[in-house]
């Protein structure tokens, strides 16, 4: 078993997938929160942390982060990062 904690250690991206990185990312982040391997109130991994786990640019670990905030399952605070939103 790995010693990486949950949000680094599942899931990986697909270059040849049809599906868009940015979605991938998502997805992966989604199902993390589903599961409960994040918690509400968790802060979530940076953006660079992203690039860095996912091997993806900004834009995309940015698109990705966008997307799971419109979908109401992250809230972004100034100079909190990223949070799991409440349930």
């Amino acid at each position: 078993m790995s010693d990486a904690p949950p949000h680094e250690s599942r899931g990986a991206v697909d270059p040849d997938s049809r599906e868009p990185l940015h979605a991938q990312v998502a997805r992966i982040l989604r199902d993390q929160i589903r599961d409960r391997d994040l918690l509400p109130g968790e802060v979530l991994p940076t953006e660079a942390a992203l690039q860095t786990t996912y091997g993806v640019s900004r834009s995309v670990a940015r698109q990705a982060m966008a997307t799971l905030v419109t979908e109401g399952l992250v809230v972004r605070g100034r100079g909190r990062g990223s949070i799991v939103a409440p349930e």
